[in-house]
């Protein structure tokens, strides 16, 4: 019996299993060989060396208090810049490594297909970028070395917050709304959505609760957690997702009228 409904091949594609958009599988993957060649390649000086070089230290940027120079470090002003997209890929366990993957495949993903590869890497280390300068800022003198995704992933978050919960979004059927294409999300509409609300008071309040007296590893030793990054580089993926987002407004100020393959960032 003939199909009622004939389906040309270009009409249907078998979906993929490993549905993962490229440029977060690429950092995850970036991550976990730098943290294997980390652990397992280099010596106990190279750690050590590697630390210096490529971490994050706030000391760097403004010396010890009372002054002094930082350009002792590896790699003088140089260095002074690279430490702010490095120390992203630099992390001080398994369990640190695997947490921020876990938060990277959740809220990367529906980001990295509504910008596209090159909006999202660029978004992403901006946004570790203004987690870095805010940890800075706040502790000029610090020799702690400062390491990991978190701030950047934390950014990611703000801006998947801008669109996630709102009619159209991933998650927009949590508040029973119609799911339609939700156009550029506004900081004033996703603010004024409950479930974004809850998400981002959830979310600083997690912060505020364990920053201050860090967490416990698996291994039994309790770590820093610079959660000031972390608020930072939340509040520059809030704030500045609008400039990355290449869904249109349409001239009303409203959501442009945009298909649902093109809002997801298809074939960018």
């Amino acid at each position: 019996m003939a199909d009622p409904f004939p389906r040309g091949e270009e009409d249907y594609k078998e979906p993929p299993a490993f549905n993962v958009p490229s440029p977060v599988l690429w950092l995850i993957m970036t991550m976990v060989a730098a943290f294997a060649v980390f652990a397992y390649v280099l010596s106990s000086d190279m750690q050590d060396e590697a630390i210096v070089t490529f971490a994050l230290f706030p000391v760097r940027y403004f010396g010890p208090e009372g002054g002094g120079a930082f350009f002792t470090f590896p790699g003088g002003a140089a260095g002074a810049l690279w430490t702010l997209v490095t120390y992203t890929f630099m992390h001080g366990s398994w369990v640190h490594l695997g947490a921020n993957a876990v938060w990277l495949l959740a809220f990367g993903s529906p980001v990295a297909r509504r910008l596209g590869t090159t909006r999202f890497l660029v978004f992403y280390f901006v946004c570790g970028i203004f987690g870095a300068l805010t940890h800075i800022l706040l502790y000029p003198h610090s020799i702690v070395p400062v390491i990991g995704a978190s701030a950047a992933i934390s950014g990611i978050m703000g801006g998947a917050a801008r669109f996630v919960f709102l009619s159209g979004g991933p998650l927009g059927a949590l508040g029973g709304g119609a799911q339609v294409p939700s156009g550029k999300a506004s900081i004033g509409a996703a603010l004024t959505n409950k479930n974004t609300l809850i998400f981002v008071g959830a979310w600083v309040g997690i912060n505020l609760l364990f920053g201050p007296t860090g967490f416990t590893s698996a291994l039994g030793s309790s770590a820093p957690v610079a959660w000031e990054a972390h608020i930072g580089g939340f509040l520059a993926g809030l704030l500045l997702f609008g400039f990355f987002d290449p869904v249109p407004m349409s001239p009303s100020g409203g959501p442009g009228n945009v298909g649902y393959g093109q809002w997801l960032g298809g074939g960018r």
